[in-house]
């Protein structure tokens, strides 16, 4: 059965060149190449070279074989640049099928599962949707952007360990950030802006979710949630896209809200300090500088270091719900930094609330 929605395209694997309509013609106006040469004042030779589709019809010879046979001119001109156009796409998919090893680089099976790509049976097929999706030329053109990506990212081995998943995942975060219409950016209204974001963490994710998209676009910065990958091992990345819109991507790794909570404003300190030629993933490397930076900002802004003896000294859950509701914050957040301080991995497990991602 043919489904409705379902639109059968027909793709050539050969190009008929504009010259065999020429032949036809002259065969029906039972003219030769010599007369129309004569007629045109094309030699012989270029009129052969036409047929054969050895030499492009130019728009000057469209209009003079209009003249001579009475073909409009726009006719030739169509036929003559489908024909260019289907041998540039027969050359293409010679050059994607030898690059369909590339495939086993990138999660496919992922991205099929999400519908960003079609499930392609021709492989051919399959290599040119994924550099739609990835927005690249060829596969050549994708090394050579992500390989940049990488070293803007040195200070984490995400991209050296799992160059695909990565890469797509981040690829994803760039095209929900181009449907967040932001301000330009504007440092001071985001430090503001992250204030009043601290606060909606006692909320349930289907409040604080669009409410803290709202309150860091009105500052220049889109935040995209994305599932994570298959195997991922990091929990947020940020990333300027241009010179006034920065993108803080997060996931649900550990699916723990203070884990959550925490890279979200990881994030935040590397874009409210660090470079914007950069590329940043919280993946738990500590060996630079400005992620332990960035550390330090999250801790602080969550739970400012004034309180942090208070903080280790908590001994029941009623104190901690006491601590939290005086500080302003969501009792699991209170309860992450407690262990975090403490190195008492067990405590207050209970009252950290699990995020699950949601249709």
């Amino acid at each position: 059965m043919v489904m409705a929605n379902k639109h059968l395209v027909f793709e050539p694997d050969y190009a008929v060149p504009p010259g065999e309509t020429l032949r036809e013609v002259l065969e029906s106006l039972g003219m030769a190449q010599t007369e129309l040469s004569l007629r045109t004042g094309l030699t012989v030779q270029t009129i052969s070279r036409v047929l054969k589709g050895k030499q492009p019809i130019t728009f000057e010879t469209a209009s003079k074989l209009e003249l001579a046979t009475g073909v409009p001119a726009r006719m030739w001109n169509n036929l003559e640049a489908y024909f260019r156009e289907q041998q540039a796409r027969l050359g293409e998919r010679g050059r994607l099928r030898e690059d369909a090893d590339w495939l086993a680089e990138i999660p496919v099976k992922e991205l099929i599962k999400r519908k960003v790509l079609a499930d392609e049976k021709d492989k051919a097929t399959l290599v040119r949707s994924a550099l739609a999706f990835y927005g690249v030329s060829s596969v050549s053109a994708w090394q050579a952007y992500w390989h940049d990506q990488a070293i803007a990212a040195r200070s984490t081995k995400a991209f050296e360990s799992q160059p695909g998943p990565t890469s797509a995942w981040i690829r994803l975060g760039e095209l929900k950030s181009q449907e967040c219409n932001c301000q330009p950016y504007d440092r001071p209204s985001f430090v503001k802006a992250l204030g009043r974001v601290r606060a909606l963490t006692i909320q349930s994710p289907r409040q604080f979710v669009p409410a803290m998209r709202q309150e860091c676009s009105k500052c220049g910065v889109a935040v995209c949630l994305v599932p994570e990958m298959p195997g991922m091992r990091w929990y947020g990345a940020s990333k300027w896209l241009t010179p006034t819109k920065a993108m803080i991507l997060l996931g649900l790794r550990g699916k723990r809200e203070d884990q959550f909570w925490f890279s979200f404003f990881h994030e935040a300190g590397h874009i409210l300090n660090d470079s914007r030629k950069d590329v940043y993933i919280n993946d738990g490397t500590r060996d630079d500088r400005r992620e332990k930076d960035a550390d330090t900002f999250a801790t602080s802004l969550l739970v400012p270091p004034q309180f942090h003896p208070r903080l280790q000294c908590l001994k029941t859950k009623t104190e901690l719900i006491a601590f939290a509701k005086e500080t302003g914050i969501s009792p699991g957040i209170v309860a992450g930094q407690f262990q975090h301080l403490t190195h008492k991995w067990n405590w207050f497990n209970g009252l950290k609330r699990k995020f699950t991602w949601t249709s």
